[in-house]
């Protein structure tokens, strides 16, 4: 065989989900075997990739966002749109956590883990030593821990000189800071690991240990066949829309005893048929209540007398005057706006979603109601209208002001704070830099800005 053949045979097995698949598998019974030597300690998949190789029911129901580019070489950061301080509850109950994540061939440990969690328990250290008033122990590490394999000590100094700026930045944010009473390190294991650490009992912990776990084994081109009959394929979970067909982890792990089972040729037509069975249950789940805003009715709005939705996916019948129960001189309490993918809906999203959006829920908020807003993905541009919302209804306090703070009050200061407030609240929130900078348009730019400012903001539900 050729070397072009070769290689063909390679990207085609890469992309075979029966491989990727039964690679999961694999890797996810070794992340069984950390669980089981750390069964006190919460098991935490990093999103998206972590989700394949923890099963749900060892895995805890929260989630921890850390991206391996905020670790890449020379573009190293902290962002505060992604602190993940909703984990540190966690790991005070618990005296730390066990984090999952993997990666492709060519590494052993992937960015994330190697390099982005240990800047933020360094970070995180050093803004709680900052923000401290007396209750730290004398000594408190705020050092830098990096794998000496993967992180080169040019690399590892370059990162510490960053250290103090990005913590002085999180010290000084609207983020809440639990009372930590030792500092958070990160400790790695991987398939190559041949003895798991051991921990002193909580209290006599120096530390709260934070277990990065790389889930893959480290191969030759990142392929390996297997007895069994399948190509192991190093980091599998990866870029699961490339070879997924539009399996997710949660469908997965919901019929993995069935999916393994089943024979190469015939998995694709199984997977389109979860798939299918799949989107027929499809609804958004509002609280955790079932409420379908896909066929709002006047029976699901009686259920939630004091709440106002507000709909934003790109499938649902544009209303320009809203939709369902509305009675007399009241306006509707669901509005429904067709929002477009791609660059149309960002455009779309400055001139007509945010327009419109804005004095709905002024409305309802003079009532005292409950806003839920919704879009196809709820990390998006729902959050960058509840951005909107709340720089132009609330105070600094938190407070309601239906009627309205004036523009001169509102700054890309106040943008960053409220888009802070709903992150502590809401950790799965992750609006796009689009998205944001359409909200900074929407509020503050000139040539957006009405010849009435105030009705840019309030006008059109009263009238």
């Amino acid at each position: 065989m050729d070397t072009a053949k070769a290689l063909g045979e390679l990207r085609r097995e890469s992309q075979s989900i029966f491989n990727r698949i039964h690679s999961i598998a694999e890797d996810a019974a070794f992340v069984k075997q950390v669980y089981d030597h750390y069964p006190d300690l919460p098991l935490l998949p990093n999103m998206r990739c972590g989700a394949w190789y923890t099963d749900p029911k060892i895995a805890s129901t929260e989630r921890a966002y850390f991206k391996s580019t905020d670790g890449h070489t020379n573009n190293w950061s902290f962002n505060l749109r992604r602190p993940n301080l909703h984990i540190l509850p966690l790991i005070i109950e618990h005296a730390g956590l066990v984090l999952v994540d993997s990666t492709r061939a060519g590494k052993r440990i992937p960015d994330a883990l190697s390099k982005t969690v240990p800047m933020w328990c360094a970070v995180v250290n050093t803004a709680i030593l900052k923000r401290a008033t007396g209750y730290l122990p004398e000594i408190w590490d705020t050092t830098l821990y990096t794998p000496p394999g993967s992180v080169s000590l040019q690399e590892h100094s370059q990162i510490t000189l960053r250290l103090d700026r990005w913590a002085s930045e999180l010290a000084a944010s609207s983020y809440r800071l639990p009372e930590l009473d030792r500092p958070l390190r990160p400790i790695w294991i991987t398939p190559a690991t041949t003895v798991f650490p051991t921990f002193p009992n909580p209290p006599d912990h120096e530390f709260y240990p934070i277990i990065c776990v790389s889930a893959s084994k480290q191969v030759a081109n990142g392929t390996e066949r297997r007895a069994s009959g399948f190509a192991y394929i190093q980091g599998s979970g990866d870029d699961h829309e490339l070879w997924g067909m539009g399996l997710t982890p949660n469908l997965y792990w919901k019929h993995h005893h069935k999916i393994l089972t089943t024979g190469s040729s015939e998995l694709p037509d199984l997977v389109r048929s979860l798939l299918s069975n799949a989107s027929q249950n499809h609804s958004i789940d509002i609280d955790h209540n079932g409420v379908d805003l896909s066929e709002p009715d006047s029976e699901s709005l009686r259920a939630h007398p004091n709440a106002a939705f507000l709909c934003l996916t790109p499938d649902s019948p544009d209303d320009p005057n809203g939709s369902v129960a509305s009675t007399g001189d009241e306006p509707p309490r669901m509005l429904r706006i067709q929002t477009p993918d791609g660059k149309k809906g960002q455009h779309h999203f400055l001139i007509a979603v945010l327009p419109r959006s804005m004095p709905f829920i002024a409305h309802h908020l003079q009532r005292h109601r409950t806003i839920c807003i919704a879009c196809s993905t709820g990390t998006d541009m729902s959050v960058g209208v509840a951005v909107a919302a709340l720089a132009v209804y609330f105070r600094a306090d938190g407070s309601c002001f239906p009627q309205g703070n004036a523009r001169s009050e509102i700054s890309k200061d106040v943008v960053k704070t409220r888009l802070q407030w709903i992150i502590s609240s809401y950790p799965q929130a992750n609006p796009s830099r689009t998205t944001l900078k359409r909200v900074n348009d929407f509020l503050l730019s000139p040539l957006v800005q009405s010849s009435e400012p105030s009705k840019t903001f309030t006008s059109g539900m009263d009238e």
